[in-house]
């Protein structure tokens, strides 16, 4: 157990106490978790079974879906399961591992995005030296480096919180177990606390994010030198990459950028960044990226069509 503590379960209030409510929001975060699952998966499995889509780009963004669903996979199961029960409770070990894989994965995810951006920075700046700036040591060191990142801020976080003393209130109004409500159940003064979850979680996110701006700042303003062909394809990767980034840290940014307080909005912004954000990426990335379109279509056929085909075939005959 953590500090002295004597709460060994934590209640969830969820993110709202209406019954008709509660069946409404199961039906469309399982929807949600469904979509998200299988976008994911589909974006893994067409990378790796698609030899065109060899280059570093792609296989940054199969990490990526890895990372989605592992990070809805933190949070939706449980929320489902909770959406279903009258008694919504979370024990103490299950609730420092939620905590801890959200935030592996969600730190893993920061550090990412930003190997992304270096990959478009290196393919639209240097492109003659892209392959060899981006050989597959520098891919597999920058997915390692994510992770240990990831690694490296969800345990800081996670032994800050754990070291708390929990003596008595033991409701949080909350979906998921996240620091701020954690926080403001300790049985002692967490500004010290509140102040390293800032340091940690709220300026990673607010660093980042203005070094991925300023990136692709410098990325679009070298794509005058492309043809119109190339600058359209060069900008629609780079609006999608731009549109994930805003989806992932605006929420982010509010959550932890600020003295430790808990607003009756926090539900729907992490709703936000936990479930839908997983949902979209598969989805921005593909809709926007005529590649993976085709290598999806091909797979698609290759797998199901053509041993339909063939059944029917030798059905005939």
């Amino acid at each position: 157990m953590g500090g002295s503590n004597n709460v060994t379960e934590f209640v969830l209030l969820g993110l709202t106490q209406d019954p008709n409510g509660q069946k409404a929001l199961f039906v469309m975060f399982l929807l949600t978790y469904i979509v998200t699952m299988v976008g994911n998966l589909l974006i893994m499995v067409t990378v790796i079974s698609s030899p065109s889509l060899g280059s570093p780009m792609y296989f940054f963004l199969a990490s990526l879906s890895l990372m989605d669903a592992g990070y809805s996979t933190a949070t939706s199961p449980k929320l489902l399961i909770d959406l279903l029960c009258d008694k919504k409770t979370i024990s103490f070990p299950a609730c420092m591992g939620q905590l801890f894989i959200e935030h592996l994965f969600g730190g893993a995810e920061v550090f990412l995005l930003v190997a992304m951006a270096y990959d478009r920075y290196v393919a639209i700046c240097k492109p003659l030296h892209y392959l060899t700036i981006m050989n597959q040591r520098v891919c597999i060191l920058l997915l390692v480096v994510s992770w240990v990142g990831g690694f490296v801020h969800s345990v800081v976080q996670t032994v800050s919180v754990y070291s708390l003393p929990f003596c008595g209130p033991n409701v949080i109004d909350h979906f998921i177990c996240d620091m701020y409500p954690l926080l403001g159940l300790a049985c002692t003064d967490t500004y010290f606390f509140g102040l390293t979850v800032v340091a940690n979680g709220g300026a990673m996110c607010m660093v980042v994010f203005t070094l991925l701006l300023i990136s692709y700042g410098v990325i679009l303003s070298s794509l005058k030198s492309y043809s119109q062909e190339g600058r359209a394809k060069a900008l629609s990767t780079c609006t999608s990459h731009i549109i994930v980034i805003v989806l992932f840290f605006v929420p982010c940014i509010f959550m932890y950028v600020r003295p430790v307080s808990n607003f009756p909005i926090d539900k729907y912004m992490t709703v936000f960044y936990t479930v839908v954000t997983s949902m979209l990426n598969p989805l921005i990335y593909t809709l926007r990226n005529s590649d993976m379109k085709n290598a999806i279509k091909k797979l698609w056929y290759k797998k199901l069509v053509i041993p339909t085909l063939n059944v029917s075939l030798n059905y005939i005959m």
